[in-house]
C-alpha cells in the first residue's frame, strides 16, 4: 500500500479492480476544505483513460508489474507473435489489445511486454521509433520558408504531419506517445 501523496508519473496502481498507470497527477490544497490529489490514469487492460480524485493521504495498492523484453516476430491473422530472446518462449497478443501500438510496430523490433501476475496487459514501446515514409506528396521548391506541413503515410500505415522537405523513402524519428514527427533519422 502506498499513499496517494507518493504518486509519480508512470506508477502502476490497483484501484476498483483495475490496473492503472498514473499519467498525470496534481496535489490540490484549496483554501477551504481538505487537500486532495487529482490524477489522470490509464487502464492497462482496456487502454481507457480516466480522471480520478483521491483524498490526501488515502492509501492505494501498488501493482507489481513485470516488464519483459521481447522481440516482435510476425502477425498471423489478428494475432501478433512476440518472442523472449533468452528462453525463445513465444506469446500471442490479439490486435484489439495493442491497436495503438501497431502504428509503430515493425518486425524484429524489441519492445517491453507488460505483465501482471502472469497476465499479459500490453506492449510498452520505446519513446521514439524510426519509420520509413511510404508515401507523401512531393515538396514544392520554396515551400520550406512557410514552415507548413503535409501528411505522410509511414510504412506501418500511420499518417503523420511532416515538413514539406520530407520525401518518400526518408526515414523519420516518430514520437510514440502522440504519433508526431520529431526529426529525420
Amino acid at each position: 500500500m502506498i499513499s496517494v501523496n507518493e504518486f509519480k508519473t508512470g506508477l502502476t496502481i490497483e484501484v476498483d479492480g483495475g490496473i492503472w498507470r498514473v499519467l498525470e497527477f496534481q496535489h490540490v490544497k484549496p483554501g477551504k476544505g481538505a487537500a486532495f490529489v487529482r490524477s489522470k490514469l490509464r487502464n492497462l487492460r482496456t487502454g481507457a483513460i480516466a480522471e480520478k480524485t483521491f483524498r490526501a493521504g488515502e492509501k492505494v495498492n501498488k501493482a507489481q508489474i513485470d516488464n519483459k523484453t521481447m522481440q516482435y516476430l510476425y502477425s498471423s491473422g489478428d494475432q501478433y507473435v512476440f518472442m523472449d530472446q533468452q528462453t525463445y518462449e513465444q506469446i500471442e497478443l490479439p490486435g484489439s489489445q495493442i491497436e495503438y501500438e501497431l502504428n509503430f510496430l515493425l518486425e524484429n523490433m524489441e519492445v517491453h511486454i507488460i505483465m501482471f501476475n502472469g497476465e499479459t496487459l500490453g506492449v510498452e514501446l520505446p519513446n521514439t521509433v524510426n519509420l520509413k515514409v511510404a508515401s507523401t506528396d512531393p515538396g514544392i521548391k520554396g515551400d520550406t520558408a512557410s514552415g507548413g506541413s503535409k501528411p505522410a503515410t509511414m510504412e506501418t500505415g500511420l499518417v503523420v504531419q511532416v515538413p514539406f522537405f520530407v520525401n518518400e523513402g526518408d526515414t523519420l524519428v516518430i514520437n510514440t506517445s502522440d504519433g508526431t514527427y520529431v526529426s529525420r533519422a
